[in-house]
């Protein structure tokens, strides 16, 4: 084979790899959209208070704290496939307990299982991609391909949002609540999204080894995790770089909180009932997410600029100051208008913050960074949870909102390891 052929099939490999990428990114989060709003409006509906509302969805950050690490560590031994494959079938028994759950403990399991589906799912569908680039260009920067990414989860969250919030406002079986109806059509869309998983996700076959039969590769996974685990860890233990990204999240899950918790509970305040918020919070939504989508491919464009890691650092700043908007706001208008903005910068910060950690990972490792990182994020949104919708009962979901928002701005300065690095390898390329 001529190197001119080989590197026609590898850009054509690349290409179709994107395009699975894109697909599988748009159904996974397709379904979220549909629900946005639902999850903390329907609890409230069935009598829980905020501060009940905001233990339940911790669980799911205390699931990610605990098991983050071990499923991305199975992910890298076991494979993406089965992994994603599993979290997609667990997605969907999670949905439907929610649908059904008309109690505290019933909506606290199903927001563990919830929890597991997202512990599976995390970093493995990236994990799967970055591989299948870098087994055919192992140079190939991901970043841009990573921000479309992210440009086709905001539109497919945008489109999920717009039809949830128009299922409400619709509205067709009158007997039951108007929430309900968001959350059946979610269901199959999450059955649709594990199909498309087991179709079009392939194992790269790792080099030295065979294909294994099931039992002992599983067998093999579990022997292997612990010690990913570790390799993982002290990974992070000895990369100032790693150890800032990771601490990102930190301040990054504050703000979260804001914008996607504390949201629905402001217009709730304002509009006076859960229905009417969600008919709202579903439109406003979809345009938020429209401008998330915006921003990712944004970011890819100033990341070609002034670099991956100060596109970085902007949009974490600007993400912070829109939430702290958001808390100020006294009317509808300006809350959504906050809303909207904090995503254009919340679109562009993700694929940038990815593209930092791929930096740092290898194939043995990649989905344990990847896990690392999001196990940080879910602990600290589950106590930012805890302590968030408490402050907000205590004194109102806009003073939570703006705690939330100047908090979250710190975190830009633990982008300054990764800069001073993405410093010194432009300045080895130009002398090279």
């Amino acid at each position: 084979m001529s190197a001119e052929t080989a590197s026609t099939e590898a850009a054509l490999a690349i290409s179709a790899a994107q395009r699975r990428l894109l697909l599988l990114t748009a159904m996974r989060w397709l379904p979220v959209g549909v629900t946005l709003g639902v999850t903390v409006l329907l609890p409230l509906e069935r009598g829980l208070s905020i501060a009940e509302v905001g233990s339940i969805l911790a669980i799911q950050g205390f699931v990610a704290l605990a098991l983050e690490l071990p499923t991305g560590a199975l992910s890298d031994t076991l494979g993406r496939r089965p992994v994603l494959a599993a979290s997609g079938v667990l997605a969907v028994a999670a949905s439907v307990l929610f649908l059904l759950a008309d109690s505290y403990a019933l909506f606290a399991v199903s927001l563990l299982l919830q929890g597991v589906f997202r512990v599976l799912d995390s970093g493995s569908l990236e994990a799967w991609f970055v591989d299948a680039v870098h087994e055919h260009d192992p140079q190939a920067e991901v970043a841009r391909p990573l921000a479309r990414a992210g440009t086709a989860l905001g539109v497919a969250i945008a489109g999920g949002a717009l039809l949830g919030g128009l299922l409400v406002a619709w509205h067709p079986f009158s007997a039951l609540s108007a929430l309900l109806l968001p959350l059946i059509v979610a269901i199959g869309l999450y059955v649709g999204y594990t199909v498309l998983v087991v179709v079009l996700v392939r194992d790269s076959p790792q080099e030295g080894t065979a294909p294994a039969r099931a039992l002992p590769t599983m067998l093999h996974a579990a022997r292997q995790t612990p010690r990913t685990i570790v390799d993982g860890l002290r990974r992070a233990a000895s990369s100032r770089v790693l150890a800032g990204l990771v601490l990102v999240e930190v301040f990054w899950s504050v703000a979260m909180i804001g914008f996607e918790t504390l949201t629905p509970v402001q217009l709730e305040g304002m509009l006076g009932g859960e229905a009417a918020a969600a008919a709202v919070f579903g439109p406003a939504s979809a345009a938020a997410w429209g401008l998330f989508a915006v921003g990712s491919l944004l970011a890819s464009r100033l990341s070609g600029v002034i670099g991956v890691t100060w596109t970085a650092i902007l949009s974490r700043i600007l993400n912070g100051a829109f939430v702290v908007v958001m808390g100020l706001s006294s009317g509808v208008v300006g809350l959504l208008i906050g809303y909207g903005l904090t995503y254009l910068a919340h679109g562009a910060a993700g694929p940038m913050h990815s593209a930092l950690l791929h930096r740092e990972a290898d194939r043995s490792t990649r989905a344990t960074v990847l896990s690392l990182n999001s196990m940080v994020s879910g602990g600290a949104y589950s106590i930012g949870l805890l302590v968030l919708t408490a402050f907000a009962g205590a004194t109102s979901a806009a003073t939570a909102t703006i705690v939330a928002g100047a908090f979250s701005i710190l975190g830009a300065a633990c982008y300054l390891p990764a800069l001073r690095q993405e410093r010194r390898r432009k300045t080895a390329l130009h002398i090279a």
